[in-house]
């Protein structure tokens, strides 16, 4: 029996990798019992999901045609007891069906015995010959296994605005909004509905980065116990390409490293690891802002611990909102090798606010500020290393009515730079970057005599008090050299992509971002 119950409730099967026995990968094929049980319960689930959100509306409709009265409560034992039996009656054929598939079956026997030896290992078990609902995936590796003091700096997302009898009913709706509608909004990669819709996708993704590009998959426990899914590419054997580098890509509000951006640094022979925020696909828990951190912090910790990356070998590479991710790991691991972002935005209340009614703009402002703080400008500047922005020139996520002088990136690569450079990025300076970024950049026309004076100032500067931020470099200089070195600077770290939001970067727009060189006794003349 409990043999029996280990096939009724086992994780469904996706897939059989290619291998031994397959030579090609092939989508689980389920047979009519299980076919016919599991298409119930997925029909069940998703009613269960549409009653969910719609629950408020449905509640009122019932209510109104009073369907919600004493007299219906046995009319609704009856119903939930019909549905009982059903569900009973669907497990049933599908664990029965199970039971005679011979792939099932062998994975069945995979998985107990990876469960026995506590971890699915390093890629060479029978386990990882399928692709199975992650959820039973046995644990990889758990933050809390770790030894000594595992405690790090943490930003703040928390409560920013002040609470007053005056400003408590805007904070109730602010929380309501959030814990309801508001996070499926922020995060609409979140939503069950829409994770079952792209299921295909994901698996059709997952499946080309560990058949083709021989990809490893690993669930990685954080310090709150969620599991995350991740994937890891290694390309540390290639001597003639980047592998010795490991790039976290730390994906968008809707997006999954199946079919994300780890293309582009995978495409360029970089060691690549992928990880879905929590709440997206295999991952567990919700995409809150505490729970993101602790995700990327655990899979940092996964990279430096388990698979064996130098810190300063590790270059954090976010898209869109991952940005917020990306730079809150750059603030605790202040010694990474770079940090790329790519069409991410300053501050999501500036976002949020424009998409709600100007009824509700202070709701918007406290439930951002004190629920979903997130500040990417902000973290910004508590990362002293180097960082590189690219800006899609026709972004309509971040960008009011596709209007380049509206991109949030501009906010973001110039607030940088002002902490940076605060000599330099005077109000002159910051009026005329403002107007350079109102268009798309023009090709880099600096003469090169004035190009190298530029890095020849910053080289001497760095060399003689080193590259700790802000820099102090500039109080002397006049308002030409000043705007002369201003538009370096802000080329050195942003490049404009001819793009809309959401498509695939190219290879060519990805590098390790730019870095003052220094040379001890440098002398600039």
């Amino acid at each position: 029996m409990t043999s029996f119950l280990n096939y009724v409730f086992g994780p469904n099967l996706y897939m059989e990798y290619k291998g031994v026995a397959e030579p090609q990968r092939k989508m689980y094929e389920a047979g009519a019992a299980e076919k016919f049980g599991e298409q119930i319960l997925s029909t069940l689930s998703v009613m269960w999901s549409v009653g969910y959100y719609t629950s408020p509306l449905l509640v009122t409709f019932l209510y109104r045609r009073g369907y919600i009265v004493a007299d219906s409560m046995p009319t609704i034992a009856k119903i939930t007891t019909s549905v009982g039996l059903i569900v009973i009656i669907s497990l049933f054929m599908r664990g029965l069906g199970r039971k005679q598939s011979r792939a099932y079956s062998n994975m069945i026997k995979a998985l107990a015995q990876a469960r026995s030896s506590k971890s699915s290992g390093n890629g060479n078990n029978e386990l990882r010959r399928f692709d199975i609902e992650f959820s039973a995936w046995p644990v990889d590796f758990d933050v809390k296994t770790l030894t000594g003091d595992a405690k790090k700096p943490t930003q703040s997302v928390g409560r920013r605005e002040a609470i007053s009898l005056a400003t408590l009913p805007c904070e109730l709706l602010a929380y309501i909004a959030i814990h309801t509608f508001g996070l499926p909004m922020i995060y609409p990669g979140s939503v069950k509905l829409i994770q079952k819709f792209m299921k295909p996708m994901l698996i059709s993704g997952r499946a080309k980065l560990i058949d083709d590009d021989n990809g490893i998959r690993y669930k990685v426990k954080t310090i709150d116990s969620n599991e995350i899914d991740t994937l890891f590419i290694d390309n540390r054997n290639d001597n003639e390409g980047n592998g010795k580098t490991l790039v976290i890509c730390s994906e968008g509000n809707a997006g999954f490293y199946e079919v994300g951006i780890m293309g582009t640094p995978i495409a360029l022979k970089f060691s690549v690891l992928g990880w879905n925020h929590p709440g997206f696909a295999g991952s567990s828990g919700k995409p809150h802002p505490q729970q993101d951190q602790n995700a990327i912090d655990g899979v940092i910790q996964f990279a430096i611990n388990h698979l064996g990356f130098l810190v300063e070998d590790i270059i954090l590479y976010g898209w869109s909102i991952g940005g917020f991710s990306t730079l809150y790991a750059a603030s605790i691991y202040p010694d990474v090798k770079g940090v790329v972002l790519d069409a991410t935005f300053d501050d999501v209340l500036y976002l949020a606010q424009p998409r709600m009614p100007l009824c509700l703009s202070g709701i918007v402002r406290i439930a951002i500020r004190n629920y979903f703080n997130l500040n990417n400008a902000e973290l910004a500047v508590k990362y002293n290393g180097p960082v590189s922005l690219i800006r899609r020139t026709d972004d309509e996520i971040i960008a009011e009515d596709n209007r380049i002088e509206t991109n949030r990136g501009n906010f973001l690569v110039l607030s940088l730079l002002k902490y940076r450079y605060p000599n330099i990025f005077n109000v002159v300076q910051l009026s005329k970057m403002n107007n350079i970024l109102a268009k798309p950049l023009e090709p880099y026309n600096i003469p090169g005599i004035e190009e190298k004076k530029c890095m020849s100032r910053l080289i001497t500067y760095a060399s003689d008090e080193g590259k700790s931020f802000p820099m102090l470099i500039g109080a002397e200089y006049s308002d030409e050299v000043r705007t002369q070195m201003a538009v370096f600077l802000l080329r050195k770290h942003l490049r404009d992509y001819n793009s809309t939001h959401c498509t695939q970067l190219p290879g060519e727009f990805f590098n390790i971002p730019w870095d003052i060189p220094t040379e001890s006794g440098f002398v600039f003349t």
